[in-house]
């Protein structure tokens, strides 16, 4: 396939389907080699940015999206109307990161690192479509296992989990320690 050529179906492919799409998907598709397929897609990723055009090309993980730039936000808030905005909680936020730093998890290992229930939080995070179901332990009960998503990634801006930083021990036992006194205040309130 012709470079040109190339260039102007990746872009339609990635357009199309919204969310992001793994090179090899695109590859296989296109009946074409991989390297082809990412040399095109890092070439584009790059092209959009020197152009400074109101769209981008990123990559989450192993797969590549285009999305709006985000320097016109402003902009498409007065077209669009603010969409409804979601907030995350304290408990929500704490959740969420238990979950992105321990996936696979379930849920009962996110209760017994916070000391609570967390059903409400892991309820409003699926819905919110930061973390998903991603299968179910080989356990008694079969319970599920829960990770984050690509709209985990794009909401906290980062294309890896490895990006996340890393946590020190003093961190944790502070985490460790909070969950503890949540527990104990939520004892108190019963």
């Amino acid at each position: 396939m012709e470079k040109k050529e190339l260039y102007k179906t990746v872009e339609g492919i990635l357009f199309t389907m919204g969310d992001a799409v793994e090179p090899t998907r695109i590859a296989q598709a296109l009946q074409i080699p991989l390297s082809q397929v990412t040399d095109c897609l890092e070439q584009m990723k790059r092209d959009y940015e020197l152009q400074d055009r109101g769209m981008r090309i990123i990559s989450l993980e192993s797969a590549y999206q285009m999305c709006t730039s985000t320097d016109i936000y402003e902009s498409l808030i007065k077209i669009a109307r603010q969409p409804k905005k979601q907030v995350l909680t304290d408990v929500m936020l704490e959740t969420l990161s238990i979950v992105a730093y321990k996936q696979p998890v379930t849920k009962a290992e996110v209760d017994k690192i916070r000391g609570v229930s967390s059903d409400h939080a892991i309820s409003r995070l699926v819905e919110y479509d930061l973390i998903e179901e991603l299968g179910r332990l080989d356990a008694p009960g079969r319970p599920m296992l829960f990770g984050t998503t690509e709209q985990f990634l794009r909401s906290f801006g980062v294309s890896s989990l490895d990006e996340l930083p890393a946590m020190s021990p003093l961190q944790v036992e502070e985490f460790r320690q909070e969950a503890s006194e949540e527990a104990a205040e939520m004892e108190v309130d019963i």
